[in-house]
């Protein structure tokens, strides 16, 4: 294990988090907020931790697929204690492992609180809050590489495929940080031309930018107590669409620009992922109609839902909790399908189940015929036996968090539903379950324990499980 380099990784990271405080702490001069002292003495700490990290210069800045792994769990959790300072300070959330949970859940765009009255923050905490979601949503460490320039450009492939959601990361262009540059663009065009939309449906700039954060980056931290419910049906509006467009494989956008259209039309998880979105608009609608006025607002929430379950961003403009088991059941079974992999989203991911399935065919079909020789393809291209195997430990190391977080959080005695959906909103980067945890609820209730395997769960479900679980190998600390 090449310790320096990553100590060097961690030390940029620091850095960049310092000046990512900056921005509240203006936020918090523009709106006089005497919390922003808290701000400079955060980036102070920043400053000193990133100076810390620097002083172990390393010789050999090759960066292998260890750690690469390694770096990305690290600077994740290193980021998160950080981020969650700020809280602490300012005492507008002083337990500092509330403060993490809600730090950690900005972070990973999982958006779950433990926040029980949202509004009585400072402008500067909610900026704060929000664009944490911004900037986990493509990838802390992607930022890092789409700004700072590299020696290496084969080592840092092994960060991007830590940190990237998905079964397989593949670059746009040869060369590794342009494809990083070329993501953070495509992400950075559609937040702004959401945040003008929002401008256009006559929404004050400060919500139309944290709300903006938050869908971009998947996460559903919201300003006020009802998260979206009080805004107009333009403004929903204009939050489903773009819920929907940051769910959809970044690839997608950029063979559109380049005007590869065929390639474009060609990703089958795509054409998934959208008729998966619809089918659940038409059958959470119909079953949902007798609770509202009419079928368009019964369709629109059903599709503000949907949108924002399957996207694992967690905005509501309803409580869902209140629909139909049918439509609650839909939901459940969104939280764990998720968006599509190279996305903002979370959850299992649209491919990755995608290739489980043929997988699974292509095993019944070889029990059937032995000594056929058959192999799973996507998009007319063969994946790899890799890939596959990736796939199925995921699933298999899946299952096994899910349950083991379920039997430890019961330990608190809360019904089923509030702890199954727990953690599945956690694992999955969702926010809101149903229950105590629904959309009108929290995660206040959770006792300390409880709470660090729910952050847990979030660091693992961003992470895509791996890397998290690198930390605990012991030949990743072999050097």
């Amino acid at each position: 294990m090449n310790y320096r380099v990553i100590f060097n990784l961690l030390s940029s990271a620091s850095f960049f988090e310092a000046a990512f405080l900056l921005l509240p702490l203006v936020t918090a001069l523009i709106y006089g907020e005497n919390v922003a002292m808290a701000y400079v003495i955060s980036i102070l700490i920043c400053l000193g931790v990133g100076t810390l990290f620097r002083l172990f210069r390393p010789k050999e800045t090759t960066m292998h697929a260890k750690e690469g792994f390694y770096a990305v769990a690290v600077c994740w959790i290193l980021f998160s204690l950080l981020g969650a300072i700020p809280f602490v300070i300012t005492k507008e959330i002083p337990n500092y492992i509330d403060a993490l949970f809600e730090t950690v859940s900005g972070f990973t765009t999982t958006g779950a609180s433990i926040l029980t009255d949202v509004e009585s923050l400072t402008h500067a905490s909610l900026f704060w809050r929000s664009f944490t979601h911004w900037v986990g949503g493509m990838g802390i460490l992607v930022f890092i590489m789409a700004i700072l320039p590299s020696k290496g450009n084969g080592s840092i492939i092994h960060l991007m495929r830590a940190e990237s959601p998905g079964p397989s990361v593949s670059k746009l262009v040869p060369k590794i940080r342009q494809t990083a540059a070329i993501l953070y663009a495509i992400y950075f065009g559609l937040t702004v031309l959401e945040i003008i939309l929002l401008l256009i449906g006559r929404m004050p700039l400060f919500d139309a930018l944290t709300l903006s954060f938050g869908t971009a980056g998947t996460g559903g931290f919201g300003v006020k107590g009802d998260s979206i419910g009080s805004y107009t049906l333009f403004q929903q509006g204009v939050i489903t669409v773009f819920m929907i467009l940051f769910g959809i494989n970044f690839n997608f956008y950029y063979f559109l620009l380049a005007r590869k259209f065929g390639q474009a039309i060609g990703i089958s998880e795509v054409r998934v992922y959208l008729l998966v979105i619809l089918s659940s608009v038409v059958m959470i609608g119909l079953n949902t109609m007798f609770m509202y006025d009419n079928a368009f607002l019964a369709f629109h929430h059903a599709a503000f839902q949907v949108g924002s379950i399957m996207t694992t961003t967690g905005y509501t403009t309803t409580d869902f909790n209140l629909w139909p088991a049918f439509s609650k059941t839909i939901l459940v079974a969104l939280m764990f399908v998720g968006a599509c992999a190279g996305s903002t989203g979370g959850g299992i991911k649209v491919s990755r189940i995608m290739l489980f399935l043929k997988g699974i065919k292509n095993e019944l079909a070889l029990a059937a015929h032995p000594r056929s020789i058959r192999k799973v393809k996507m998009d007319g291209h063969t994946v790899e036996p890799e890939v596959i195997r990736s796939v199925n430990a995921y699933f298999a190391l899946y299952i096994v968090i899910f349950a083991v977080s379920v039997l430890i959080i019961s330990l608190n005695e809360f019904d089923l539903t509030t702890n199954f959906t727990a953690v599945a909103a956690t694992l999955n980067n969702i926010g809101p379950g149903l229950e105590l945890v629904g959309p009108t609820g929290n995660f206040s209730y959770f006792s300390w324990g409880s709470k660090l395997v729910l952050i847990f769960d979030m660091l693992a479900g961003r992470l895509e499980l791996i890397p998290l679980f690198m930390l605990f190998a012991p030949p990743t600390w072999k050097r």
